[in-house]
């Protein structure tokens, strides 16, 4: 981890007075989220003050923040508003010539490091991993390419990001780039204007359904032919679980083949309870679920993400986003499916992602298929465990997204 030597500055009486009652909170000493805590890391600092207004799990303010970081929130007569967020444009690319060993083609990677190269930024706060474990997240602030390289490849394990940002205050960084995921992003946002910065860039992926560490053990050991040889995976466009071996090795399984009865409680409940998917507050967003198989689906949300896709416009190609089939039935019939924890016979997945694979949604109507299925089963959990918090907690975009199906109680 990159050592952070303090400047040589000392806090103002105002930043003073204002955290002297937050580090009388020992941090981490407790999770006021409880079981819907998904370790973002900002209880982890004496930032852990403000955690009741920021925590997404708390206080569910997308609307307001969008309103703060973009100028706008949502427009809900725009249904594309409903599913993707602010956004000023939308496209699929791929870098010309990928990064050796990027989960895609490392568009992320590369934006980091011009950022930080052309002194747009003094430091940037991504997730390596430790030494002893590929899967288990080590936030950092990267101060140089080769601690952003370090951290290329997602880490689909719970992550405390937001434990480096007393590092900030006291490193004296002024200029910084986040990349990190929805719950992580709202709780950043949320106390931005603490943090003392002069420039703050986000760039954020989509999210859904991490787990613990021995969560993902679960998954791996239930899921891959050789769970101990996994070097990443992604639920991908083609409705198949891509795991990506040592030997560089792709192994694929059905989505419909999954042993849905072993795995229904391997997920966080903080990810079975979130309606951020596409990272609504961050000025650029790069994934996949948008784009056809093999590009990435970016999504630019102000001006500040405007400015970070031109750093590397000369690096990637690009095709306008496509939309194609019709998710509604797929989704009405995964929801009882989910429901009763169903499983079917790996012949019948393989013959039904077969048939999906050609006739059902792609490109952004497979993003729609994909958040359709996440949010209505979220909704019902939430119904379910914490019904009191059911009407504030989920959004009105997603309440309209849910509003489209028929749920079972």
């Amino acid at each position: 981890m990159t050592a952070i030597t303090p400047a040589e500055h000392s806090d103002s009486s105002h930043h003073q007075a204002k955290h002297r009652k937050a580090r009388a909170l020992k941090p981490g000493s407790h999770r006021p989220a409880k079981e819907l805590c998904s370790e973002c890391g900002l209880c982890d600092t004496y930032y852990v003050h403000y955690v009741k207004e920021a925590c997404a799990f708390l206080n569910q303010q997308i609307p307001a923040l969008e309103a703060q970081t973009h100028g706008r929130s949502r427009d809900l007569s725009n249904q594309d508003d409903w599913y993707f967020g602010v956004q000023q444009q939308m496209m699929a690319a791929r870098k010309l010539q990928p990064i050796e060993g990027a989960q895609w083609t490392g568009i992320v990677s590369t934006i980091a490091i011009e950022m930080l190269t052309r002194g747009w930024v003094e430091g940037v706060v991504c997730v390596q991993n430790t030494k002893e474990d590929r899967f288990q997240p080590m936030p950092i602030i990267a101060r140089t390419p080769e601690e952003i390289l370090a951290a290329r490849v997602n880490k689909p394990t719970l992550s405390p990001n937001l434990s480096v940002l007393e590092q900030i205050e006291q490193s004296g960084l002024k200029k910084l780039l986040v990349i990190g995921v929805g719950c992580q992003i709202q709780a950043l946002r949320a106390v931005e204007k603490e943090l003392g910065l002069e420039k703050l860039y986000v760039l954020g992926t989509p999210c859904v359904d991490n787990v613990t560490r021995a969560g993902l053990q679960k998954f791996l050991d239930t899921t891959s032919r050789s769970p101990d040889t996994v070097v990443y995976y992604e639920f991908m466009q083609d409705f198949r679980v891509h795991f990506k071996h040592e030997d560089g090795s792709t192994e694929t399984v059905p989505f419909f083949g999954l042993k849905t009865n072993q795995l229904k409680d391997v997920f966080a409940p903080s990810c079975m309870s979130c309606f951020d998917y596409v990272n609504s507050l961050a000025d650029l967003v790069v994934g996949y679920m948008g784009a056809p198989f093999g590009w990435q689906w970016i999504v630019v949300r102000n001006q500040r993400g405007q400015e970070m896709l031109d750093l590397v416009m000369d690096q990637i190609e690009t095709q306008p986003v496509m939309s194609q089939g019709d998710r509604k039935n797929a989704v009405q019939q995964s929801i009882p499916a989910y429901d009763k924890g169903v499983t079917l016979p790996m012949w019948a997945a393989k013959l039904m992602g077969i048939v999906i694979e050609k006739i059902g949604p792609k490109g952004l109507e497979y993003a729609r298929f994909s958040i359709d299925s996440h949010f209505t089963r979220n909704y019902l959990y939430v119904k379910r465990h914490h019904p009191e918090k059911l009407e504030a907690h989920v959004p009105e975009y997603a309440k309209r997204i849910v509003g489209q199906y028929k749920l079972p109680d």
